[in-house]
């Protein structure tokens, strides 16, 4: 059995500059844990293959293409290939969340706005 949590892993650099950490790195998926601190967002970004989050703490906004939804723990949300993404958090606690990539991108090929 194989376990890991994001406490223990260490944190990767990304293009983001926010709290990463690569929990699962398979060819069929990738799981990246992201933490971001009140008032830090990520870059508007689309990658080559869909894109799942699921919240573990706190709230934030998250935009799909052009739709934008304030979300909370215990969300689930979907982002189709291709599609531009991004997360902002506008409260004042920590947002965790996970990024599941599937498959695994294979070459780099995200496009940031």
């Amino acid at each position: 059995m194989i376990t890991r949590s994001p406490f223990e892993a260490d944190e990767r650099k990304n293009p983001h500059g926010v709290n990463a950490k690569k929990m699962y790195d398979k060819p069929e998926a990738m799981v990246t844990h992201i933490t971001l601190a009140p008032g830090e967002n990520m870059r508007k970004h689309a990658t080559p293959v869909d894109v799942i989050f699921y919240v573990l703490e706190g709230k934030g906004t998250v935009l799909i293409g052009d739709e934008t939804k304030e979300v909370t723990k215990d969300t689930l949300i979907e982002s189709p290939k291709d599609i531009v993404h991004c997360w902002y958090n506008t409260s004042g606690e920590k947002l965790r969340f996970l990024v599941i990539k599937t498959p695994k991108p294979t070459k780099k090929s995200t496009f940031f706005e």
